[in-house]
């Protein structure tokens, strides 16, 4: 069958490439085309546009590209027209799916979406729309199902396939790591400051801000596959802090605390069991859209997954050296530490058991198969 696939970020290219490999156990045959990333790519099919080419970060950054996204959209229908797949299976990305959905929908394709918009977050609207355009929804936050059914739409809860890429990857051999990347035995203060220039600008000076306040530390820099050294290296004036590239879950294996910007990179260190600040800053016109839209208590998928402050946020004008320096000292002392690595443990389990990946390809072949039948 053929299985035209839409991803939008890097962490959209790791679900999507599990779920392809997935897939090929379910369907050996599997014909894939995909807008995603190297992760993808490695798996098989042909890649139509790769992710780094359309990001945008925020309200104000999107309008001002309104043109070139709308050239996408359209360039992507023409291709899915082209190229008939059986489904088309939208993974996260809402901005840009939702508008492929409702005329891949009115076209008569078959829609499938994993990874669900957070419509839980903002615009709750949105959720009549996703009912009407898509056909069946694979969510992988626990508390999705129930968020749906207060709509009366029936969805798959199939677990979080972060479990899975991270139990499956290989163990590093500490001293090796630390030698090949030139790190000394100092403890590690790993730095997450996001994929997309426009949040590595607004993150990366103020988490450096801090570095000369932990000399018994080191600090590494957690470099985006989709970016360049030469784009980082501007930002860094301390001796303090190395740079490594396309490395994190590595890097966060064997890290003693990290700074994170919020998103999908929360739940990637709280499942290494990495105790962790949550830093946030949006462009202020963004930033001050979104407090009139977006209704939740917290914005890192820890504590939302949890519906309790399991890690500090801090958020806009709440990052800033003087925040982020009390707050990095508290998780590097042991009661904070103790704490949070209890929250991470019970965050595990109510992110259920490994198979993600697996689940949700056994439904999407299967709900395939069933309606070709």
């Amino acid at each position: 069958m053929k299985y035209y696939i839409i991803a939008g970020e890097a962490s959209g290219d790791l679900h999507g490439s599990n779920l392809m490999k997935a897939l090929l156990k379910q369907d050996p045959k599997a014909d894939f085309r995909f807008w995603g990333g190297d992760l993808m790519q490695s798996v098989s099919g042909e890649l139509v546009m790769h992710y780094k080419e359309r990001q945008f970060m925020g309200f104000a950054e999107v309008i001002f590209n309104l043109r070139k996204i709308f050239g996408h959209i359209k360039f992507c229908k023409k291709d899915i027209e082209t190229y008939q797949p059986d489904v088309i299976i939208f993974i996260d990305n809402s901005g840009f799916n939702l508008r492929i959905a409702k005329w891949a929908k009115e076209q008569g394709f078959r829609t499938h979406y994993y990874v669900s918009p957070q419509v839980w977050a903002s615009r709750a609207n949105r959720v009549e729309k996703i009912k009407r355009d898509v056909d069946a929804m694979y969510c992988i936050l626990p508390f999705e199902k129930e968020f749906y059914k207060t709509y009366d739409y029936d969805v798959n809860f199939v677990g979080h396939p972060l479990i899975d890429a991270i139990a499956d990857r290989k163990q590093i051999d500490e001293n090796d790591f630390r030698k090949t990347h030139q790190l000394s035995t100092k403890p590690i203060i790993a730095l997450l400051p996001g994929s997309r220039k426009q949040e590595i600008t607004k993150m990366l000076g103020v988490m450096l801000s801090v570095v000369d306040d932990f000399e018994d530390y080191q600090f590494v820099i957690a470099g985006a596959p989709s970016q360049d050294y030469d784009f980082y290296k501007s930002f860094i004036k301390q001796d303090n802090v190395h740079f490594i590239s396309n490395k994190t879950y590595d890097l966060l294996s064997i890290s003693f605390a990290a700074l994170v910007t919020s998103g999908t990179a929360t739940l990637e260190t709280a499942l290494y069991k990495v105790p962790q600040v949550v830093c946030y800053k949006a462009n202020a016109i963004s930033y001050q859209i979104a407090k009139r839209i977006i209704t939740l208590k917290f914005i890192s998928l820890v504590n939302l997954i949890m519906d309790r402050e399991v890690v500090t946020e801090l958020i806009q004008g709440d990052l800033n050296k003087k925040r982020l320096k009390k707050e990095l000292t508290a998780i590097l002392k042991t009661k904070k530490r103790e704490q949070l690595f209890l929250d991470y443990y019970e965050l595990e389990q109510k992110l259920g058991g490994r198979g993600a990946s697996e689940n949700a390809a056994k439904l999407i072949y299967n709900s395939i198969r069933n309606s070709n039948n």
